[in-house]
């Protein structure tokens, strides 16, 4: 009987590796189009995350920033991606939410979205699989959790790097110019888009900053 090796990949690391080698393959598939309009996709499917939170009713608040850098960051104030690990999966759930493709907490059971506005699953993980690096950060039980991805590879376990008495999901990327024809959000895109989440989505503020 072998001896498991710690940090070896094994049939669930390479499940992983396929699923996002599969989403940078063939980007159409899950964003429409590697041009201006699958760029600025990827920003509501972020968004998109935080309204599933709206409409579960724990949500009101979404802010949308442009960065200096040409990053976008996202943050809500709703409950924050699960943290614990996943039974099935040994790893947190937030590093299931954005690696594990169709393994999503949209698929109904006991998610607690009765509503869901993605792509059942996919939606982040695509915009992770298709970012030269993205971070996401957890507030919730009283600690803020973070874990960093290059091109959706997790560079480390989710790790606790601070305190807070606050809830809610901040997500930081940066598009892939390996994928996209331009990777320059333009503020005028993003407004017009987000002022029709707003409209459809009523008690829900979003703020949109350049």
């Amino acid at each position: 009987m072998s001896e498991k090796v710690e940090g070896a990949y094994g049939a669930e690391q390479i499940q992983v590796l396929d699923g996002l080698e599969h989403i940078r393959k063939r980007p159409g598939m899950y964003i429409s189009s590697t041009d201006e309009k699958g760029l600025h996709h990827l920003v509501s499917e972020v968004v998109d995350n935080s309204i599933d939170e709206a409409l579960a009713g724990y949500c009101d608040r979404v802010d949308v920033t442009i960065n200096p850098d040409g990053s976008c960051t996202v943050e809500d104030n709703g409950r924050g991606i699960p943290t614990e690990i996943h039974p099935k999966e040994g790893v947190s759930t937030v590093e299931v939410v954005f690696t594990k493709v169709n393994a999503g907490g949209k698929f109904g059971g006991d998610s607690g979205y009765k509503v869901s506005s993605g792509l059942h699953g996919v939606g982040v993980k695509a915009v992770n699989a298709l970012s030269e690096w993205l971070e996401v950060e957890v507030s919730q039980n009283g600690h803020i959790y973070k874990q960093v991805y290059n091109r959706g590879v997790p560079q480390r376990a989710l790790q606790i790097i601070g305190d807070t008495d606050k809830t809610g999901t901040k997500v930081t990327f940066y598009p892939d110019a390996e994928i996209f024809e331009t990777i320059v959000f333009k503020y005028e895109i993003l407004r017009v888009r987000l002022k029709e989440l707003a409209f459809l989505n009523k008690g829900l503020t979003i703020t949109l900053t350049d």
